[in-house]
């Protein structure tokens, strides 16, 4: 079983590319923030529920998922989840 505490020990290598950037900032409805240290942030966050599914990181918390390819630490996608 995968712990969660791998996608943490690796946090300093997430990373998104720019058109990533214009989906999360456009999903989760963010202006002026860095999307990227947002979504860092809501990895860190103690509530934060963290799995593995496939070749992805999931993290999800304050109505948000987050996804993470699991080989290169790419923020795939961030979204609002439905209630």
């Amino acid at each position: 079983m995968v712990k969660k505490e791998e996608l943490l020990n690796h946090l300093d290598q997430v990373h998104t590319t720019p058109l990533g950037i214009k989906r999360i900032k456009k999903n989760l409805k963010l202006i002026n923030e860095d999307a990227v240290l947002y979504c860092k942030r809501k990895i860190l966050d103690e509530n934060c529920y963290i799995y593995k599914k496939g070749k992805n990181w999931y993290a999800e918390v304050d109505n948000c998922k987050i996804t993470i390819n699991s080989y290169n630490y790419t923020i795939i996608t961030a979204h609002k989840m439905k209630k």
